[in-house]
């Protein structure tokens, strides 16, 4: 019996449908269980508030990527919404859940309003200054006119950098900046004629100086006690744990941009080592620093570099009974770091209840690998002068 080239046809055309469904239920299957991954990750990562990283790393892991974690599951509604619709539920659901952790990283509906501000504080972290990048790009004098440009009424620097007499950097510091400043430094020696440290600037006087001590870290944080008009405020500058990566380590991370040349088993897990290591001292630093605060005699200002996102045990930690000024007035996105790892937000301004931040701006310049951030407060409410004697606090 022969089949007519009729049926032949019909034949091979019901078989490749057939396989084409098979391929798109498959396609499918795939994409829905990246999808679920990618939810995993996501409530990991909302857990890193949480954990303290000197328990487990395994959630500040997952926090560090959050931005780029959320922003896939976003992707994957996207594409759901396209090709089957209720499968956008999935990553919905996690993403409406944690909500307000975007908040933290983009702000739409805050219009601050710089010109009704009684005091401008800005943070900055230098990277040296680029000292080993002078001769190539200038950027020394570039952040100095910056500086002097925005003129704040008090300016807080992080990885702050003096080659030689640390009282002639100083002093060449406060002429490139123009006027008259109270300052307060703490350095430590790096290499046999530089300085490494961070510094608190500013217009006004300065009545108490003192500093955090992070035992077996190079990371610094001091705090500052400054009369502002009739009060005073004390105003933390700190810089907290950073990754320490190793070169080999750096370059893996940096994968995520596209550029990598050779891993191995080794390099991956010193990449690990080192994140972990730099949570949980950072976890420390952070107990540490709240527990001063806490005892503090004034209102509290907090700004620096904290090396960690607002998805992160050190940022929930920290702002704890504060604001972030930021999230208060800010507008945009608020990543403030642009190095050569992926973009992320880790320079902070935070504050409590006394004041008020009218607004918050990102200083879009690429001097260094940290973008300066600048907040303008207003007091709530006048207070009597303070004139008495100021005493050193209780440590």
């Amino acid at each position: 019996m022969t089949v007519s080239p009729g049926k032949k046809k019909r034949s091979f055309s019901v078989k490749a449908r057939k396989k084409d469904r098979g391929i798109k239920r498959f396609t499918r299957n795939i994409l829905l269980a990246v999808n679920i991954v990618l939810v995993l990750m996501l409530m990991t990562a909302y857990l890193s508030i949480f954990v303290n990283p000197a328990t487990t790393a395994v959630p500040a892991l997952f926090g560090l990527a959050y931005p780029y974690i959320a922003a896939a599951n976003i992707a994957m509604v996207l594409f759901w919404i396209i090709f089957r619709r209720w499968y956008a539920l999935i990553s919905a659901a996690a993403i409406v859940l944690g909500f307000g952790y975007i908040h933290n990283f983009i702000r739409f509906t805050n219009h601050g309003n710089e010109e009704h501000h009684e005091l401008k504080l800005m943070s900055y972290n230098v990277r040296l200054f680029n000292f080993y990048e002078e001769s190539e790009h200038n950027t020394h004098s570039k952040m100095l006119q910056l500086l002097r440009k925005e003129d704040p009424g008090i300016l807080c620097l992080q990885e702050y950098f003096v080659r030689g007499d640390p009282a002639a950097g100083e002093r060449k510091l406060k002429n490139g900046l123009g006027g008259r400043w109270s300052t307060h430094f703490k350095l430590i020696k790096s290499g046999t004629a530089s300085r490494y440290g961070i510094a608190t600037l500013t217009r006004y006087p300065i009545v108490y100086r003192g500093d955090i001590v992070h035992p077996g870290s190079s990371s610094l944080t001091i705090f500052t006690d400054i009369i502002v008009d009739a009060d005073t405020f004390r105003v933390y500058n700190t810089h907290l744990q950073s990754f320490r990566l190793r070169r080999v380590e750096g370059t893996l991370l940096s994968d995520i941009t596209g550029e990598v040349q050779g891993r191995s088993v080794d390099n991956i897990r010193g990449l690990y080592r080192s994140l972990t290591e730099g949570f949980a001292s950072r976890a420390l630093q952070v107990d540490r620093v709240r527990r001063h605060i806490e005892s503090s005699p004034y209102p509290v200002i907090v700004a620096g570099d904290f090396n960690d996102t607002p998805v992160s045990y050190t940022y929930r930690r920290m702002r704890r009974g504060l604001k972030d000024a930021f999230v208060e007035a800010g507008y945009g996105a608020g990543f403030t770091y642009r190095g050569k790892y992926p973009p992320n937000r880790i320079d902070y301004v935070l504050y409590n209840e006394e004041i008020e931040c009218t607004d918050f701006d990102i200083v879009k310049v690429r001097y260094s690998d940290h973008y300066p951030v600048i907040a303008y407060f207003r007091r709530l409410e006048k207070k009597a002068a303070s004139t008495g004697q100021h005493s050193p606090p209780k440590e």
